[in-house]
């Protein structure tokens, strides 16, 4: 096959002149804004107190890149956009990611490589044999899981008074030969599950797990360990278990009922009988609707059982009769919270409601190539999504500490990569110093410079 080596471009010209290009630019980034990321993780430690959670069984005369510079590099690299290893041939030569993953000679050394980065991933045994000759870096998921929460924990100035926790799952799609591929029929394709647990906009665990399980399959387990490590700091903050009716298993309910300050809020799959019990609501709501043309909703509670003795006592249960036009649409929630601190409508809409923000959250996973599980093993896909967690950890460390009171204070880590990470960048290295050159055009200079001051403002992580 013949190579095509494309020294330089022509393109249309501009009235008399001609327009070429070419790669001859010398060390220009597009990732200049990546600066400020690196300031939040002075603050934070995130890659650092990650990088605690690998062990390295290599032997210390034959390592060429340090295993917190090749976590650095990948998960800068994750925040800034670049999800596959195959990009790291060419990453690896750019002194920027260099000088943000910590290596020592920026620009005289380049970083490692896709095949030494893959190593991270693949390490399947705590201690290394003989044969492992390639595979002695060893992630400890419990560290990793712990870390996740550590953040969160740190992240608040005081204990609050109360808290939600929200649970969701997500499919992966596979299209491989993966371990524990399974078929879907709900998603219609082969795909992991994953869970995902936050507080607000914090991470605080996410667990692959295959498809061939009830979505709350291991949420107990996730909470027990998230909740206590809670507990250890904040013994008295109230803990709220929200998730959609995927959740609604006997086994959680009664968890959190046996545990003292947690509560529940979930979603409850509507059946004939709950349907049978707000008939009068939904009349009430049809009627309505007919007379103002608007939909209707009319809110109601009674405490409920299931005759199958799947439920282990009566909980109170949230309907909500609303009626579209043409169409009803009842809606139900199981909840331990009492009526008198939280009313039917005011539960439903200010409360459960809010879940869907959880939504987002997910899709800002995505947007960091949490999806990327095409590894052969899941411990292999377990560590990816690590990556892709801690590189979202740092991003809302960045959001939390630097963009308050901006415009992008909201914005989701897409949008904070678009507008404030991708600034081209002239680097000139020299004995004495780095120099950086951000590209003058840049639009945001002053929302820049706003969150660089407030940046500076907050301690060094000791």
């Amino acid at each position: 096959m013949t190579e095509c080596n494309q020294i330089s471009f022509s393109f249309t010209p501009h009235f008399s002149r001609k327009v070429q290009a070419d790669f001859a630019g010398g060390q220009i980034s597009s990732d200049g804004g990546a600066l400020l990321l690196r300031e939040a993780e002075r603050r934070v430690d995130v890659i650092g107190r990650f990088t605690a959670c690998f062990r390295d069984q290599r032997h210390p005369s034959f390592i060429t890149h340090a295993v917190g510079e090749m976590i650095g590099q990948r998960v800068y690299s994750l925040a800034l956009g670049y999800e596959d290893l195959n990009d790291q041939e060419s990453l690896r030569h750019d002194p920027l990611l260099g000088l943000l993953a910590g290596k020592r000679k920026v620009g005289e050394e380049p970083l490692a490589g896709k095949s030494t980065l893959n190593r991270l991933e693949l390490t399947e045994k705590n201690s290394a044999g003989e044969k492992d000759r390639y595979k002695k870096i060893f992630c400890t998921p419990q560290a990793a899981d712990r870390l996740l929460v550590d953040l969160f924990l740190e992240s608040c100035e005081s204990a609050p008074a109360s808290m939600v926790l929200d649970l969701d799952v997500t499919d992966l799609p596979l299209h491989g030969h993966q371990e524990g591929r399974f078929f879907h029929g709900y998603y219609d394709h082969y795909c992991y599950l994953p869970l995902y647990i936050f507080c607000g906009e914090h991470l605080l665990c996410v667990r692959l797990r295959t498809a061939d399980q009830d979505a709350s399959a291991g949420c107990v387990e996730e909470l027990k360990r998230i909740v206590q490590q809670i507990r250890q700091r904040w013994p008295q903050t109230r803990i709220t278990v929200r998730a959609d009716s995927g959740f609604c298993r006997e086994e959680l309910m009664h968890w959190c009922e046996e545990q003292k300050g947690v509560e529940y809020v979930l979603g409850f799959a509507r059946n004939p009988k709950l349907r049978e019990i707000i008939e009068p609501q939904m009349a009430e709501a049809e009627h309505q609707c007919q007379q103002t043309k608007k939909p209707v909703r009319v809110f109601t509670e009674f405490l409920y059982q299931t005759v199958s003795g799947s439920w282990s006592r009566q909980r109170r249960v949230i309907a909500k009769a609303e009626h579209l036009e043409g169409k009803e649409n009842p809606r139900f929630v199981v909840t331990s919270l009492p009526s008198a601190v939280w009313p039917a409508q005011k539960l439903y809409e200010e409360l459960y409601c809010a879940r869907g923000d959880m939504e987002n959250r997910i899709k800002e996973q995505l947007s960091l190539f949490a999806d990327r599980v095409s590894s052969e093993t899941m411990r292999a896909n377990q560590v990816r999504m690590y990556f892709s967690a801690m590189a979202y950890t740092l991003l809302q460390a960045l959001r939390r500490l630097g963009l308050k009171e901006t415009d992008l204070a909201q914005a989701q880590c897409s949008t904070i990569r678009l507008k404030l990470l991708k600034i081209g960048v002239l680097i000139r290295i020299s004995v004495r110093r780095i120099h950086l050159l951000l590209a003058s055009g840049y639009p945001y200079q002053e929302l820049f410079a706003r969150i660089y001051h407030q940046l500076q403002a907050v301690p060094l992580k000791a």
